[in-house]
């Protein structure tokens, strides 16, 4: 299995901007896609972003235009640049491999939008 420990999350007023880092206990070469996910208190988890092994992203209509996901395999890193936050996207980030493990969860990182 693999660890997963997020980071990177803050308070930001409506506009900002945020860097959220997924640091893996192992190599995530191997995984075919990482992706990000976010979860508001009392609804799913949904998936906001995901990264290919080969550079194809795909990102939730909600986000597209000012998410940006990448990948560092040498820092077994993955990064979630995001611009232009709005109050909506207030919630606790999640990174894992797309699909996901569940056993791979970590805490999260709470990013919170608001003037």
């Amino acid at each position: 299995q693999v660890q997963l420990v997020e980071s990177g999350g803050a308070l930001v007023q409506p506009g900002g901007s945020l860097r959220l880092s997924c640091v893996a206990s192992r190599s995530i070469f191997s995984f075919s896609a990482m992706a990000w996910y976010r979860q508001v208190l009392g609804k799913q988890r949904e998936l906001v972003a995901s990264l290919t092994s080969t550079g194809s992203r795909n990102y939730a209509d909600s986000v597209k235009g000012r998410f940006t996901i990448s990948r560092d395999n040498f820092k077994n890193t993955v990064y979630l640049q995001m611009d232009s936050l709005k109050p909506e996207d207030t919630a606790v980030y999640y990174c894992n491999s797309n699909p996901a493990l569940q056993a791979s969860w970590g805490q999260g990182t709470q990013v919170t939008v608001s003037s």
